[in-house]
């Protein structure tokens, strides 16, 4: 696989996304950050897991031994006793993270998708990428984000509405009836979208954060097609230009009603 990839955070915050590859394994996570004024029980912060995680599932997934998912519950048991001492892992906040992981393995490619962060496949003879993507946790807040999306991005009420949706939504984490994502559950590996087909059926591969998606399933300025050709063309800094572009072009939310007005944006492309 040749593979391309940027990631840039949101203005004046850490990066909590988390990308890497090898010559036959990409990875992304896009962590869930947490509100100024919420608690997570965790001293070390989304940005640390996000990491930590990431780089335990690259080295399982290049060791060759397992399913995804397999590998996906034991990069959480990992974690989680990496700071178990330390931090409550009890609390509804402790640090998540959406997970991609891309794996080729001789003539074949398998994938794993856990939340909302988007895989696209170019498939060959397909009019159309297919995009994999774990629509629950949209579901979920669709019931609770009326009066985030009310108010203008940037302000003190928006903030607070903000902080109520992410706090509200930790009780559906990791439940039936609710969403799924990685955090300290090494259950939430099963809940996860999985599938693999030849490798010579697919042209390249694209994982995007939420942060880089949101120029097609929230801005909607481009679609699915167009992202993968801006890819090919121009490469991940130029996906992640566009989001920008149209964040600051909508600084409170009237056009696109949002609960970040920036985020962490990556994009990563593998030509098979």
């Amino acid at each position: 696989m040749r593979v391309t990839f940027a990631t840039e955070a949101a203005p004046g915050r850490p990066n909590e996304d988390f990308v890497a590859a090898t010559p036959d394994a990409a990875i992304l996570l896009d962590g869930a950050g947490t509100p100024s004024g919420s608690d997570s029980g965790c001293s070390h912060g989304v940005a640390w897991f996000s990491r930590t995680l990431g780089s335990t599932l690259l080295s399982l997934m290049n060791q060759g031994a397992g399913t995804l998912a397999q590998l996906l519950a034991e990069g959480i048991k990992t974690v989680s006793s990496l700071h178990d001492g330390t931090c409550d892992l009890t609390h509804p906040g402790s640090p998540s993270a959406t997970v991609i992981m891309l794996r080729r393995t001789n003539d074949t490619l398998e994938w794993l998708v856990l939340a909302d962060s988007v895989l696209l496949l170019d498939v060959v003879d397909a009019a159309e990428p297919v995009a994999i993507f774990d629509y629950r946790e949209a579901q979920v807040g669709a019931l609770h984000r009326a009066e985030m999306d009310a108010l203008a991005s940037g302000a003190d009420d928006h903030a607070a509405a903000h902080r109520r949706y992410v706090e509200t939504l930790r009780s559906y984490r990791n439940r039936d009836g609710g969403f799924w994502v990685a955090a300290t559950d090494p259950l939430a590996a099963d809940q996860a979208l999985t599938s693999s087909m030849p490798a010579d059926q697919v042209r390249a591969a694209a994982l995007l954060s939420d942060g880089a998606s949101r120029l097609v399933d929230r801005f909607h300025l481009q679609t699915w097609r167009q992202v993968l050709a801006t890819l090919d063309g121009a490469g991940p800094d130029e996906v992640i230009r566009q989001v920008r572009a149209a964040e600051h072009s909508d600084p409170q939310g009237t056009r696109w009603p949002r609960g970040k007005t920036f985020d962490d944006a990556t994009a990563l492309q593998c030509r098979l």
